[in-house]
């Protein structure tokens, strides 16, 4: 996890990770802002890329006093889910680990509770 980022095998397809993650945070009460899927948007320009898609989400009542308190933590807000497929076949969900965004962005360590739930939720997501 040297680069901030943990990655999570999922027995899912890239399209069922991400969908599973939805209902999830759908169940939590938080928002989705956006699904980027990446290896579709190349199928589009004529490009071939394995599955790999991104789910961007969050709650202003928790992403709000982190961006307070550090501003350029908005560039890693809100909480992003990328599930990719690698040479194998192998899916895998992938995040910045809170503790990273935390040392990166230099936000006092009491807020770091508003984000450290994604690791659970990741791992509900691929059970």
């Amino acid at each position: 996890m040297a680069s901030g980022i943990i990655d999570v095998p999922s027995r899912y397809s890239v399209p069922e990770t991400l969908a599973r993650l939805q209902a999830i945070l759908s169940e939590k009460g938080l928002t989705v802002f956006a699904l980027i899927d990446h290896s579709g948007e190349a199928e589009k320009a004529g490009l071939t890329m394995r599955p790999t898609q991104v789910l961007i989400f969050g709650s202003p009542k928790g992403g709000t006093p982190l961006m307070a308190a550090a501003p350029r933590l908005a560039i890693d807000l809100p909480l992003k889910a990328l599930a990719w497929q690698d040479e194998q076949g192998k899916v895998w969900l992938s995040y910045n680990s809170p503790e990273y965004l935390q040392e990166r962005h230099g936000f006092p360590a009491d807020l770091l509770k508003n984000i450290a739930g994604i690791g659970a939720l990741i791992q509900k997501t691929v059970e």
